[in-house]
């Protein structure tokens, strides 16, 4: 058993998305630590690693498939949650290609609060859930 709360760190361009999020999986008994981008949220993890990340696929910067392949290399025990809404508004989806890249879940933007907390449960379930 873990001695605390598992930590989620929530990797998001749009503050709103961001900070929707977190009330959602800190109400749930959650700590969830906040990223605007890949880059803040390999500095975020390499100070403090959660046990699930939560990211968005097009952000600026390192996008979101390119986040995942580096959490992949460097931190290969984080269990990743790919998020998008691109193909809700005529984009190309970018889900099938994030799970090609290893992550344990991919759900559409807006995200569901129910689904995404029964996803948080099922990896925090699991024996190394951090």
């Amino acid at each position: 058993m873990s001695a605390g709360p598992v930590t989620v760190l929530i990797v998001d361009d749009n503050r709103d998305v961001r900070l929707a999020l977190k009330l959602v999986v800190e109400q749930a008994g959650y700590r969830a630590e906040l990223a605007a981008n890949g880059e803040e949220a390999l500095a975020a993890q390499r100070r403090n690693p959660a046990g699930i990340v939560i990211t968005d696929i097009l952000m600026p910067e390192t996008d979101g498939l390119e986040l995942i392949e580096s959490f992949r290399r460097e931190f290969p025990e984080a269990k990743v949650v790919a998020m998008s809404g691109a193909a809700r508004l005529g984009k190309a989806d970018y889900l099938p290609a994030a799970r090609l890249l290893g992550v344990v879940a991919a759900v559409e933007k807006p995200v569901d609060p129910r689904a995404l907390l029964a996803i948080l449960r099922s990896l925090s379930a699991a024996p190394d859930g951090k």
